[in-house]
C-alpha cells in the first residue's frame, strides 16, 4: 500500500470516528429535559440582547460590503472613462 493511500485510510477512519467522541453524557444532576420556566433566574439567558447584537453585526457587515462594492464600481467606472478618452484620442 502506498503511503498516500495509507494516510487517506487513516484520516477516513479518524473522521468517521469523530462523531462517536462528540456524544457526551448529560451533566450530573440533569437526567431529563427541564423547561425554561422551571429554571432559576440565574440560569436563564434573555434572547433579546443577543438578537439585537446579531442583527447589528449583520447590518454593519452588509454596510461594509456595500461600501466596498461601491468603491470598486467607482474605480471601474473611472477606468472605463479613461479608456474611452484614450480610444477617442487615438482614433482621430
Amino acid at each position: 500500500m502506498k503511503p498516500r493511500h495509507l494516510a487517506i485510510a487513516i484520516w477516513s477512519i479518524i473522521l468517521m470516528a469523530a462523531p462517536l467522541f462528540a456524544f457526551q453524557p448529560p451533566p450530573p444532576g440533569q437526567s431529563e429535559f427541564v423547561p425554561i420556566k422551571e429554571l432559576p433566574p440565574s440560569e436563564q439567558l434573555p434572547a433579546a440582547p443577543l438578537l439585537v447584537i446579531a442583527y447589528a453585526f449583520f447590518l454593519a457587515l452588509m454596510i461594509f460590503y456595500v461600501w466596498t462594492v461601491w468603491r470598486r464600481l467607482n474605480r471601474v467606472e473611472r477606468e472605463i472613462h479613461t479608456l474611452e478618452q484614450r480610444t477617442t484620442r487615438s482614433s482621430r
